[in-house]
C-alpha cells in the first residue's frame, strides 16, 4: 500500500515558534516607535470597548496606539536601568499595569490632556458595573419590545405576559438600584431598554519625552497639581 503523502514525519526541532516571531515583531514595532515620536504617554481606560478604542485610533491617525501586552511592552521599553532602550523608559515600564496602553505622538501633553479631558464616550454597562441610577417599570404594557423578546424577558427575571401580541408587566419591577453592582441579566436588561450607565473613560497617567528624557507623573487627566517630575539624571 503507498505511502500517504500527509504521513510525514516532522522534527520539533526544526519547528518555529509563531507566538515568539510575533512578540519580537512588536518589541520592534514599539522601539521604532520610541525613535520616531517625541512623546509617550501612558493611558488607562475605563468600561474598556473595542468599537471605542477603534474610533480613537481613527481620530488620532497621527499617532500610534498600543493596547495589552503588557509584559511584551516592559520588554520592548526595558524593565530596569541597565536594559531600558532609552534613559528614564524603565520608568514607563513599571507604570505598565492592568488595563493600559501606550500612545506615540508628536503632539504635547497640554494638546492630549485636553483632547482626552473631552473625550468621554456613554455606553451599555456590563456586569459588575455599579448602577448610577435607579431604574424602575410600572407594570402594564411595554411597547417598546416586540412580542418575541418576551420569553427572553421572563427568562431575565421579568414578570411578563402577552396580551393581544403585546408585552405586558405583570406587576412593578425594580430593574436596578443606585449604587448596587449590576448582574448579567440586570445589564442586559438596561441594555434592552436602552439605558446606559457606563462610561468610556480615559486617564492619562504619565509621560515621558524622548528629547529630554524627562518622566512625569501625571495625578490625573487634566490635573497639573500634586504632580511628580522625575529626571532621566534622578538617582533611583
Amino acid at each position: 500500500m503507498p505511502r500517504s503523502r500527509r504521513d510525514k514525519r516532522v522534527s520539533l526541532t526544526k519547528t518555529t515558534k509563531k507566538g515568539l516571531q510575533i512578540k519580537q515583531n512588536l518589541i520592534e514595532e514599539l522601539r521604532k516607535c520610541v525613535d520616531t515620536y517625541k512623546n509617550i504617554f501612558v493611558f488607562s481606560i475605563e468600561n474598556m470597548r473595542n468599537n471605542k478604542l477603534k474610533d480613537m485610533r481613527s481620530a488620532w491617525k497621527h499617532s500610534r496606539f498600543f493596547f495589552g501586552k503588557n509584559k511584551v511592552m516592559m520588554v520592548a521599553l526595558g524593565r530596569e536601568p541597565a536594559d531600558e532602550y532609552r534613559d528614564g523608559l524603565h520608568k514607563v515600564s513599571k507604570q505598565l499595569q492592568g488595563e493600559v496602553g501606550l500612545l506615540f505622538t508628536n503632539r504635547t501633553k497640554a494638546e492630549v490632556i485636553e483632547w482626552f479631558d473631552q473625550y468621554t464616550e456613554s455606553n451599555f454597562a456590563r456586569a459588575g458595573n455599579i448602577a448610577t441610577m435607579a431604574v424602575r417599570l410600572d407594570a402594564g404594557p411595554l411597547p417598546q419590545f416586540i412580542h418575541s423578546l418576551e420569553p427572553q424577558l421572563r427568562q431575565l427575571g421579568l414578570p411578563t405576559t402577552l396580551k393581544k401580541g403585546v408585552v405586558t408587566l405583570l406587576s412593578d419591577y425594580d430593574v436596578c438600584k443606585e449604587g448596587a453592582s449590576l448582574t448579567p441579566e440586570q445589564a442586559r436588561l438596561l441594555k434592552l431598554l436602552g439605558v446606559e450607565m457606563a462610561d468610556f473613560k480615559v486617564t492619562i497617567k504619565c509621560m515621558w519625552n524622548s528629547e529630554t528624557g524627562e518622566f512625569e507623573q501625571l495625578a490625573a487627566t487634566g490635573e497639573r497639581s500634586n504632580k511628580e517630575i522625575e529626571m532621566d539624571d534622578e538617582q533611583e
